[in-house]
């Protein structure tokens, strides 16, 4: 079950919010526990014990590391918990990429081929993971006191409006709203709107461009030529960031409505100047998650300067090998790792001081071209991608891109295009400035709400004949 489906759409989420409104307080953690259950056994029935594993070891680890800390055995303590975490995550996600890489290599070393596990990957394990771990290694801190109450810390780990799509909750962060948030007309009121925008962002945007970008990304590269391959990876372009923003925006509108405040997880970073400012907007959960737990225990920049270079290339090593089990994630994470090294020397400096124009530029190709392993099945078909977009693949005419460049194709992409700027809260904050300004401006604050319901209900009425009608709705969080 995904947020961006019928069933979701008009069954779960009103039975969940009912729920969650009818009942007392004292009950509604519970309520949520079962619900976020449901919501994930529904797609994931044989293995939902993975996650519930995961729950009751790291329950107990909070309370050993709690009972140790503040004597050195806590390190001890807290290095078992995060082993056993990663160890589930490796066996799940990586055992068999690790297999397949040793085996690409044993008919040089001379030893036997390992067997390839046939495992099915949990749905959401990185996420649910991460949650776990941020959980130990908080209370080791003393960020966070021991959970002691075993629903309690369950339900922040399978709350179902982050549980497969993030944005990922730093325990420290939120375990205060699972006993003292409110609910208020307000934030309901701004958490159904901010689920509405996602909903377009997601079916009516991302869905579309989807389309042409996994019809291009399958040519054979006799008929990848220049102009269809940069339609390709610019069409992906505009699909990652509004489904992956989409999907937050519903998880932060969700949160809202079940009275929680979730962080901000998109930040315009199309709008960046630079690879180090891109990295501030993008996922940002994730990037806080890897500074704060990895980064800066690593020494983060109060280092050498070559060791500083080292450990942002280990960072982004991690981070492309958590997006997926393959060398393509790889490159593209040491990808981002080497240019964020290289904005660290006198390149940044130059790179600084250069136009705004030139530096957006810059910033927007090396996201560009960094998408294409990230989206390319393997390192290979990224290649030959990159090669067809320097002109040197298939065919260079321009006509055939016309198959793929379609009418709503093209409407979705000016609309990526206007909304991935800043454009929406510019004009807001003028309405809102000029609705200060006497009658005339309480009118024109009053029409803007009106129209900005009307678009949310067009919104909703678009995306639910979209859904209805089974188009394309592809879920790419299952590759992660």
């Amino acid at each position: 079950m995904v947020f961006s489906s019928t069933l979701f759409l008009f069954i779960f989420l009103p039975i969940a919010l009912g729920g969650h409104l009818l009942l007392p307080r004292q009950l509604r953690n519970l309520w949520l526990l079962l619900i976020s259950l449901l919501f994930y056994a529904w797609g994931e029935p044989q293995l939902v014990w993975v996650m519930l594993g995961t729950i009751l070891t790291n329950y107990a680890f909070g309370l050993w590391i709690g009972k140790l800390r503040g004597t050195p055995a806590a390190k001890w303590a807290l290095a078992v918990a995060v082993t056993v975490d990663l160890s589930v995550l490796a066996a799940f996600k990586y055992a068999g990429f690790a297999a397949t890489s040793v085996n690409s290599l044993s008919h040089i070393i001379g030893l036997p081929p390992l067997p390839i596990p046939e495992w099915v990957m949990p749905l959401g394990i990185s996420f649910f993971t991460f949650h776990a771990m941020s959980y130990v290694i908080d209370v080791y801190r003393g960020d966070a006191e021991p959970q002691k109450n075993l629903a309690d810390l369950a339900l922040y780990v399978t709350l179902f409006p982050q549980l497969v799509a993030g944005p990922i909750l730093r325990y420290h962060e939120v375990a205060w709203q699972f006993l003292g948030r409110r609910m208020s007309v307000a934030g309901a009121a701004y958490g159904a709107q901010r689920f509405l925008v996602g909903l377009g962002k997601k079916v009516l945007i991302a869905n579309t461009l989807a389309v042409p970008a996994d019809r291009i990304f399958a040519l054979p590269a006799d008929q990848l030529g220049f102009a269809t391959s940069w339609l390709g990876i610019v069409c992906y372009t505009g699909q990652i960031y509004f489904d992956f923003s989409g999907y937050s925006d519903m998880a932060i509108g969700l949160g809202h409505l079940l009275g929680f405040r979730f962080p901000e997880n998109f930040r315009w970073p199309y709008a960046s100047q630079s690879i180090r400012e891109f990295w501030r907007r993008w996922h940002i959960s994730l990037s806080n998650w890897f500074r704060d737990y990895l980064y800066i225990p690593l020494g983060g920049n109060r280092c050498s300067e070559w060791r500083n270079k080292l450990n942002l290339l280990i960072v982004f090593f991690l981070c492309g090998l958590w997006h997926g089990a393959s060398w393509a994630f790889i490159a593209w994470g040491l990808y981002h790792g080497a240019f964020l090294a290289l904005e660290r020397t006198s390149w940044g400096k130059w790179m600084d001081a250069a136009p705004r124009p030139l530096r957006h530029f810059y910033t927007m190709l090396v996201v560009t071209l960094g998408w294409v392993p990230f989206r390319a099945a393997t390192l290979t078909q990224a290649g030959v991608y990159v090669k067809a977009m320097a002109g040197l693949g298939g065919p260079p005419e321009i006509w055939p891109i016309l198959q793929f460049l379609t009418l709503d194709v093209g409407v979705m992409l000016t609309l990526a295009v206007l909304g991935a700027a800043p454009l929406v809260p510019w004009v807001g904050e003028k309405l809102e400035s000029f609705g200060k300004s006497g009658d005339f401006g309480l009118l024109v604050r009053h029409a803007s709400a009106l129209v900005a319901i009307a678009a949310m209900m067009a919104v909703l009425w678009a995306s639910s004949v979209m859904l209805a009608a089974s188009t394309h709705n592809p879920f790419i969080y299952f590759r992660f």
